[in-house]
């Protein structure tokens, strides 16, 4: 499922870079045409890519999760074969295939020796193109006459039907000398036992960089004889499609259009013209410039004493500037008479909190009275203490003011467990006591998104999609207890043609998320959700929830979240149990028999060997009453833009799930500050399942404690 949570009207204006110097081939991934190369681009880089060879039409979208990592997610269109046999289920669709690819880089070129990488196409797909391949590249260049990028690769299953090497493999066992026939009915499982088995083939090629800027020339030696395609439900039975070789060489130019297009034309199998473009954008680099205040000059502070401070202008100053809100301010006296000042703030903006903390750092040293000695930013969020920031007043303000050599202003800064308000730390010689309330947290708020809900893929349609506007409101009572709503507002939609599962048939789970249609098509004004929800703190590192009411679209009930989460650590734990009833697809308040308990545990890291990579780890009951475990790996890139995966494998059986398996799915988050010239928190969520069957789905709860808590997460230097 792809859906889009909010729209914006402006587009981003990156920074210029150089554009990375690879292309992709008619799979998707860094290649010539139909064979690979071990090139990468760099970390981030995202290419949309379609060719058309005839026979097939495929669309892809490669991303560069690492420098030594490339996946493409893929769709080949089948031109002369249909969906199914039973047109009355997929009309006259012709058949499209979901196919994942995965590249790992082996070793990265040197003067002498060449690039090298071990990738694997067609993984947990259907198997129609599975196949797996070591490939190597080396680099000449010319001054007069370009580059040549000579590439030489081994390949087995789709790349290895010309079986023109020897498979090493066969050395080990005379298993690897055979591979089986039989694909996984319905696809979707990585099919381990065939990997790197059967006939080999050697496949290769050059690119050659031309001088004239931005054209490229292409010629490779194809492994695969098409003699064992395989072309289901043909249009024309009585003639079925054959696929003609007339030549093993191919030959190909791309020009590069832009820094954002390129365009393919090609020759292949010495009888058929091919065409394709690819779109290119590196999302790590993305960045719009912003029009914020910039860093204040550090100047001495002219405020003899803090009774004479006007806070009121200082926090209008501070939420201008940096985006905390200042909620009440604290003042504390030692016994040597050293002042420390706490700010119980929000952050409203900023999603570089280290960048909004060097601005409130210097704008506290110009305005607080010389004689303090401690700042101190207190973040707090739905009434939980988040992380505090510790700023050593001398020492910053001598690095900003430069009177101390060799001093940087990040190195006053520290981390700690939020200060509660009215409880001594330390030898102060009194109570840490407000000095009066600054402004509170809104009551009401509301807000109108667009939202954009699609499926790729589907027997019934390619594209199945809709269209609404989201009304969201909440009512604080207090900072702890808040309601909060949705409201959906249907535009249009094409949910009616979802088929699948239609009411009069049997399956064998519970259908809890295969009523897809009956939930989008049956009401054009709808209430998404609406809950009650308590937020608090069982100590600094324990954090609970507890919540009831319509807590999604399809699911009404009650439940209860604990997260306990140190701070700037790499790990999480946490649980949430649930008890929830089906909701009548007809009527926004009305629910249904079906009722599950719902939970799991979950695991957060942050592996030390990933930076900016998550793997979360959640065991536990889903909706159908299925048990098992869903894993899901996120990166996030210098942009902010996050890429990730998941999958969960529970105890149904294949044959109850249905096709693909088990679930699994893709996702792009995308914070949307990288559209506007002003920060923001607020972000996007672009993601695909490519399945929608009712093994293996959670609970869409609105509240997250992890991600309510992001602020606690580790940085590198800070303690």
């Amino acid at each position: 499922m792809l859906s889009i949570q909010g729209l914006a009207s402006h587009a981003a204006q990156a920074e210029t870079h150089d554009a990375d110097p690879y292309t992709t081939g008619d799979f998707g991934g860094v290649g010539l045409m139909q064979t690979p190369t071990a090139r990468m681009n760099s970390e981030g880089h995202l290419t949309i890519g379609y060719s058309d060879t005839d026979d097939y039409r495929r669309t892809s979208i490669t991303l560069q999760l690492f420098d030594w990592m490339e996946t493409t997610a893929r769709y080949t269109d089948f031109r002369y074969s249909y969906y199914s046999d039973d047109l009355e289920f997929s009309g006259d669709q012709t058949l499209k295939d979901k196919g994942l690819d995965v590249k790992f880089r082996l070793y990265k070129e040197s003067k002498w020796l060449p690039e090298v990488a071990v990738g694997f196409r067609d993984l947990g797909g259907t198997g129609l193109f599975a196949g797996e391949y070591f490939v190597a590249s080396k680099a000449l260049e010319t001054e007069q006459l370009g580059t040549f990028d000579f590439h030489l690769g081994l390949g087995f299953g789709y790349l290895g039907r010309r079986d023109n090497s020897y498979n090493p493999f066969c050395e080990i066992t005379d298993e690897f000398c055979r591979r089986p026939r039989r694909g996984t009915p319905g696809g979707g499982d990585v099919e381990w036992d065939k990997m790197f088995k059967g006939p080999a083939a050697t496949f290769g090629g050059v690119e050659w960089q031309t001088p004239l800027t931005g054209l490229r020339l292409k010629a490779e030696y194809d492994p695969n004889d098409y003699q064992r395609e395989s072309l289901p439900n043909p249009i024309d039975p009585e003639n079925p499609r054959e696929i003609i070789v007339d030549s093993y060489w191919n030959f190909g130019a791309e020009y590069e259009w832009n820094d954002l297009l390129n365009l393919k034309l090609g020759y292949q199998r010495g009888n058929t013209l091919t065409f394709g473009f690819s779109l290119r954008y590196n999302m790590a680099t993305a960045y719009q410039v912003k029009t914020e205040a910039p860093l204040r000059d550090a100047k001495v502070s002219t405020t003899p004493s803090f009774n004479e401070l006007d806070i009121q202008r200082l926090s209008q100053d501070l939420l201008n500037e940096t985006g905390f809100k200042v909620k009440h301010v604290a003042l504390a006296e030692n016994s040597v008479g050293q002042e420390r000042v706490t700010f119980y703030t929000e952050q409203t903006r900023y999603r570089d909190r280290e960048e909004a903390v060097q601005k409130a750092a210097r704008i506290l040293s110009n305005e607080l009275p010389e004689s303090v000695d401690r700042y101190e930013i207190a973040e707090l969020k739905d009434g939980l203490g988040i992380v505090q920031y510790n700023i050593n007043a001398p020492y910053y303000k001598s690095a900003a003011r430069a009177t101390r050599f060799y001093r940087e202003e990040a190195d006053a800064i520290t981390l700690s467990n939020v200060r509660p308000v009215g409880v001594a730390r330390g030898s102060t010689t009194g109570q840490t006591s407000p000095t009066g309330n600054i402004s509170s947290a809104p009551k009401f708020g509301y807000a109108f998104t667009p939202t954009l809900s699609q499926a790729f893929g589907g027997a019934e349609d390619f594209y199945i999609y809709q269209l609404a506007v989201m009304a969201d409101g909440f009512y604080h009572f207090n900072p702890n207890l808040r309601a909060s709503g949705t409201i959906g507002v249907n535009i249009v939609n094409n949910y009616d043609e979802f088929n699948f599962l239609v009411d009069d048939l049997e399956n064998p789970l519970p259908r809890v998320r295969t009523r897809i249609r009956e939930y989008a098509d049956n009401q054009s004004l709808w209430l998404q959700n609406l809950q009650l929800v308590y937020t608090d703190q069982a100590s600094n590192n324990w954090y609970y929830a507890l919540y009831g009411g319509y807590l999604e679209r399809m699911f009404g009930g009650v439940g209860g979240e604990a997260l306990y989460r140190p701070l700037n650590s790499r790990w999480a734990f946490g649980i949430d149990l649930n008890y929830v009833k089906q909701r009548d697809p007809e009527s926004s308040f009305a629910l249904e028999d079906y009722d599950v308990v719902t939970g799991h545990a979950s695991l957060y890291w942050r592996p030390t060997w990933l930076d900016r990579s998550l793997l979360k780890i959640q065991a536990g009951r889903f909706l159908a009453g299925d048990e098992g475990v869903q894993l899901d790996f996120s990166h996030q890139f210098d942009s902010g833009v996050r890429a990730g995966a998941y999958a969960a494998f529970t105890n149904v059986s294949r044959e109850e799930y249905g096709e693909g398996g088990f679930t699994k799915g893709f996702y792009l988050s995308i914070p949307f500050d990288l559209f506007f010239v002003r920060n923001t928190l607020q972000r996007g969520t672009i993601g695909w399942q490519p399945i929608t069957r009712d093994g293996g789905q959670m609970l869409n709860r609105s509240i997250n404690l992890y991600e309510t808590t992001e602020a606690r997460g580790f940085k590198a230097g800070q303690n």
